[in-house]
């Protein structure tokens, strides 16, 4: 733990309750005994500290707090040493409440097993679902009390372990579970950096400061008391040990002359300095047990907890008894015993942890390799072995740190650098884009080889891609790509794709010249037509439209040959407004393999977009959750916002605007615009959107307006297009006319052949909506001629809709009557409630009957709630549906709870024969 010292009355005085008060910590303490003893507090609280502020001190008072109000208490501490090993934090945390694992469903309990190394791990490791286990264990332990999870010394847990506790740790709200997380200034907690609530311990003020002086034993006065004020600044740690040092008249303790060292490295030498006069036995237990990764783990090596041994290492202060076990009294006591030895003696101590572990292959991995100097093949082969494994239970971050010390350790450079070329794919996987480039970098300082040192590129590229620095991970890309042409093709349209999914969302026409100069200097090949049609789809998809679309049917056929394209097949079929084709392609992938995988890979939104425009709303929303939920564990600020602003536009077309403006708006402050070109324009779209589910058309205007260039060029080549109907609608509402039909006329003479039916549907609907009024009819016709535009429904109701509003006006009120009907029917199946509201008052001027009350009671519901019953209706229980939507199964029993009611039953079993014929009669689309 962080804080504990030696003496317990170090930070504490006498206390009428029996407790030792903390001094001046009385609003820390407050803050931490209302987030114990609240429900409505917040869920989740970090507390951040330097060393010694007593953030363990704090925590153990809350835990205390805790257990004497029934509270169910689980603990955790980070531990240096362990931060190697995948899923170590979580399985101390959980391991008390392993029986109640068992009543799990059964994939989340395959999940966690084989994270813990107690069961084979679930092909592909899904970290998203064990997240989700780790969610419903505390939902379930929540249900028999309150439940307080604390987590001491954070920064140093292992990532997948705090990529776990994270995700859990964003869906607490409304469970009867607190999260109380201490760890240093300055650690990194991914998925726990922003919108967490966080309490800073500063240092102690000079009345607390003094008050914990004159509590200990021989307190110090005079000149000697002042020079440890000044030099403890007011850390309590610092405070306790100076005046300790000088109780013991140890010269550790006297100040230097010409300023003290730095804090964490003076209390070092006080730690170490007590090691002094310690018999040779005791000194060496100390070193084996600081150099063990637990406390219990090979427990056989130490002399017994009782034995007497370790007396004279307690009465030094530098250990503590808990329970049956031996702690260290601070981790710099940990450190200062491990660094005070020799590396003989320091070697030694791992070759017999080494020993003892042999039953546990990753520890006794790393005891070897603590013990190595290089080069050692067989140890790094062992890590190798280390990090396959690591990867397989989705410890990405494990296997990255076992990787680069494999490469340390290999003794040829050609493999020093192939293993660090692994490390870089594998550290991919956990976001940390600057630990990527460090690999990247020691690559080039142990080969030439081109095809190395491009796939290290190709790591940097693959994770920034996915980060706000789209347009200097271009250049990268392109530049190596150019370098490589003509001397190694394949590998340089390798880094192409990768520069053109940066270009797609980056959005600057200037990328996509150096993409057509780059693919010219290739060599045309047989071999590599299926990423060179990838590079051009995905670059430039309406530049040359015809041809990638009669590509498609061979490009299909790759796919099926080799189902690992699967999704970038669907990827280009929907760049292409193929979307039918893109949805069949992602429902393949999607049952093959799951919508599992560690990041948000390529052009993550895809498939949303995907389910978006086919009418399948509620799927499309189970994919920005994912989608979301990877990106925030991952620290991609990009891909969350990719997935939000999504999220946002089907919310607007649900009706919910003022949840779709705060999705959209939270997407807008996690990109730079001119970075993320694409998700800047999904994110307006979805304003605008938003702004007409409400009659707010001038609001609507300004937003969908800025899609497009001062002089109604597209802002993005890809994302502004589907804006111009609705810029249109909101253009004849607000009096902007005359430069809507200037920007819809722009587009059309730039997209000219390559226009899509799609494109061409919505350019016709925003010509019909800004004619006059003897020319809509032929432009709305023409907006429904073909066909296929049935795989839009909710932009072919729009215009349904379009046309019998022109009819009516018209006096031709029989004919408004049947695309009335079909958009009404539209409108309610997806939900759009908005436009169900609209089209339902346009047929009753029409003269039909459109009376139902069962739209009415589904429309009170909020999308969400709409997106848990259209699941429960189809069957799934509330665990199922909580893993679906990454909820816990209390969550999703509330919103069935507050549903039902609205919806007038009182059972489950009355959901599907409520909703057939509703919204829930396309659960084919859902």
């Amino acid at each position: 733990m962080d804080e504990h010292t030696a003496d317990p009355r170090a930070v504490a005085g006498p206390h009428s309750d029996g407790e030792r008060p903390i001094f001046g910590r009385d609003a820390e303490l407050g803050r931490l005994f209302r987030a114990v003893d609240s429900a409505s507090a917040d869920p989740v609280l970090v507390l951040l500290g330097d060393v010694g502020m007593g953030k363990s001190a704090l925590l153990d008072r809350a835990v205390r707090r805790a257990e004497t109000r029934g509270a169910r208490v689980l603990r955790a501490e980070g531990s240096e040493s362990e931060s190697n090993l995948a899923f170590s934090a979580l399985h101390q945390l959980l391991r008390p409440v392993s029986a109640e694992m068992d009543g799990l469903p059964e994939r989340q309990r395959a999940a966690l097993h084989g994270a813990f190394g107690a069961g084979p791990a679930p092909a592909g490791g899904d970290p998203m679902l064990i997240g989700v286990a780790v969610l419903g264990l505390f939902s379930a332990l929540g249900e028999r009390g309150r439940v307080l999870v604390a987590l001491d010394d954070v920064q140093w847990f292992d990532r997948a372990s705090v990529d776990a506790l994270a995700f859990a740790a964003r869906r607490l709200a409304g469970e009867p579970v607190t999260m109380l997380i201490a760890a240093r200034v300055g650690g990194h907690l991914p998925g726990l950096d922003r919108h967490v609530p966080t309490l800073t311990l500063g240092p102690l003020d000079n009345a607390a400061a003094g008050q914990l002086l004159d509590l200990q034993p021989r307190h110090p006065t005079g000149r000697m008391r002042t020079r440890i004020l000044d030099q403890a600044d007011g850390n309590p740690l610092a405070l306790t040990e100076l005046a300790r040092a000088v109780s013991a008249h140890d010269a550790a303790a006297e100040p230097p002359s010409t300023g003290p060292l730095p804090l964490t490295d003076h209390l070092e030498r006080i730690f170490a300095a007590r090691l002094n006069g310690l018999p040779a036995s005791t000194t060496r237990a100390l070193l084996l047990l600081a150099a063990m990764d637990t406390v219990d783990s090979a427990v056989a090596a130490l002399p017994n907890a009782r034995d007497d041994i370790w007396p004279a290492a307690e009465r030094a202060g530098l250990i503590r008894r808990t329970g049956g076990y031996l702690r260290f009294s601070h981790p710099l006591v940990r450190s200062a015993v491990y660094h005070a030895a020799p590396f003989d003696a320091r070697r030694e101590a791992h070759l017999t942890l080494a020993g003892l572990l042999r039953d546990e292959p990753d520890r006794r991995a790393w005891h070897l390799a603590a013990a190595a100097t290089p080069p050692d093949a067989a140890v790094s082969a062992e890590l190798e072995q280390t990090a396959d494994r690591a990867r397989r239970r989705g410890g990405h971050a494990a296997a990255a740190k076992a990787l680069q010390r494999a490469a340390e350790l290999a003794p040829r450079r050609e493999d020093s650098a192939r293993l660090l070329v692994e490390a870089a794919a594998a550290a991919v996987l956990t976001g940390d884009l600057a630990w990527v480039e460090e690999l990247a970098t020691a690559v080039h300082a142990r080969t030439d080889d081109a095809s190395l040192l491009a796939d290290a590129a190709a790591q940097v590229g693959r994770l920034a891609a996915l980060t706000a620095r789209h347009a200097v991970v271009f250049s990268r890309l392109a530049d190596s790509a150019e370098e490589l042409a003509r001397t190694q093709p394949a590998t340089a349209l390798d880094l192409l794709t990768g520069a053109a999914v940066v270009r797609f969302y980056c959005g600057e026409d200037v990328q996509q010249h150096r993409i057509e100069a780059v693919l010219r200097r290739l060599p045309e090949d047989a071999s590599h037509a299926w990423l060179r049609t990838w590079v051009r789809a995905v670059s430039n998809p309406f530049g040359d439209r015809a041809e990638l679309h009669s590509l498609l049917p061979r490009v299909a056929a790759e796919a099926r040959r080799r189902p690992d394209r699967l999704t970038a097949f669907a990827v280009m079929a929907w760049l292409l407004d193929e979307t039918p084709q893109a949805v069949r392609a992602f429902d393949e992938a999607f049952d093959r393999w799951g919508p599992r995988g560690p990041l948000p890979e390529g052009l993550g939104g895809a498939a949303a977009w995907s389910y978006v425009e086919l009418g399948r709303w509620g799927r499309a929303r189970e994919a920005c959750a994912r989608s979301s939920a990877l990106g925030a564990t991952a620290g991609l600020d990009h891909a969350v916002a990719c997935a939000t602003a999504v999220d946002a536009t089907v919310l607007a077309y649900q009706g919910d605007a003022a949840a779709a403006r705060a999705r959209a708006e939270e997407a807008l402050a996690l990109i730079d615009p001119l970075e993320s070109r694409s998700v800047a324009v999904y994110a307006r779209r979805a304003l605008g959107a938003a702004a007409l589910a409400e009659g707010a058309h001038e609001a609507a205007y300004d937003h969908l307006r800025t899609v497009f260039t001062a002089d109604g060029a597209p802002v993005h080549y890809h994302a502004s297009y589907p804006a111009l109907a609705d810029l249109a609608v909101a253009a004849v509402r607000s009096g902007r006319r005359e430069e809507a039909a200037a920007i819809i006329e722009h587009s059309a003479r730039v997209l000219a052949e390559g226009a899509s039916p799609r494109l061409r549907a919505l350019i016709s609907r925003a010509r019909g909506l800004l004619a006059d009024s003897e020319d809509a009819e032929s432009h709305f016709r023409a907006a429904l001629a073909d066909p296929v535009l049935e795989h839009w429904p909710f932009e072919r109701a729009q215009t349904l809709l379009d046309l019998a509003e022109w009819l009516r006006r018209c006096r031709r009120i029989s004919e408004a009557r049947a695309p009335l009907t079909e958009a009404l029917e539209t409108f309610r199946r997806l939900g759009a409630r908005p436009w169900i509201e609209r089209a339902r008052a346009e047929s009753r001027a029409a003269g039909l009957d459109v009376t139902d009350a069962t739209p009415d009671a589904l429309a009170e519901l909020s999308p969400q709630q709409q997106q848990i019953i259209r699941l429960a209706a189809r069957g799934l229980t509330n665990r199922e549906i909580g893993e679906k939507l990454f909820l816990s199964p209390r969550t999703v029993s509330s919103h069935l709870y507050r549903s039902f009611p609205k919806l007038g039953i009182t059972t489950r079993s009355q959901l599907r024969d409520l909703i057939e014929g509703t919204f829930a009669t396309a659960g084919h689309q859902d």
